[in-house]
């Protein structure tokens, strides 16, 4: 099966929020090792009764703002 790619922001208090692209799968970690664990953990409860993805891709998205002149 194909991966599954999660978009990953970083909030304010320095936590992580994940939402996988095209499913219904959302997780948070305090930390990095900690997004990991629980995005391992909600894939494999969100497809316990069905074929797993191949990997899970966790792709961070960083937005800043510039001050220009």
């Amino acid at each position: 099966m194909h991966e599954l790619v999660f978009e990953v922001a970083q909030e304010s208090d320095g936590g992580y929020i994940a939402e996988a692209l095209g499913e219904s799968i959302f997780t948070q970690g305090d930390t990095w090792n900690e997004l990991r664990e629980n995005a391992i953990e909600a894939v494999k409860a969100y497809y316990f009764d069905r074929q797993m993805p191949s990997g899970i891709r966790l792709h961070l998205v960083r937005d800043e703002m510039l001050a220009v002149g």
